[in-house]
């Protein structure tokens, strides 16, 4: 888990998108081969923990032609993500977006890109 989350306070994510903080690379591999930095850069498949989470897909709010006199602007609606902080998320790292945020390097992943999530269980 990631024990930075308060300074995280007034970055705020957009739509379906989640702010994912990578775990870090290891230089090896199972088998003890020493590999050559750049090739886990060029993995497909990237793992991290969700540290935040956008409020969802906007939903549209309908303005009946009859019903002039409603307010076009009024709060928007979102359909919440299944994502939430602290899991650990698999995505493809090709739809997301690295970013970088007080010298650290994190991902800005969209729901669509995220293929498996674990998650403590919540008793």
């Amino acid at each position: 888990m990631i024990n930075q989350i308060h300074s995280f306070d007034n970055l705020h994510v957009i739509g379906d998108r989640v702010l994912v903080k990578p775990l870090s690379e290891s230089e090896r591999t199972d088998s003890g081969l020493i590999l050559p930095p750049g090739v886990r850069e060029k993995e497909k498949i990237q793992q991290g923990f969700v540290v935040k989470v956008g409020p969802g897909y906007a939903l549209p709010n309908p303005v009946e032609p009859d019903e002039l006199w409603k307010n076009e602007h009024e709060e928007v609606q979102y359909l919440p993500l299944q994502i939430e902080e602290g899991d650990l998320a698999i995505f493809l790292k090709n739809s997301s977006f690295e970013v970088s945020f007080k010298k650290e390097k994190y991902f800005i992943v969209p729901q669509s890109a995220i293929l498996l999530v674990e998650r403590e269980s919540q008793e």
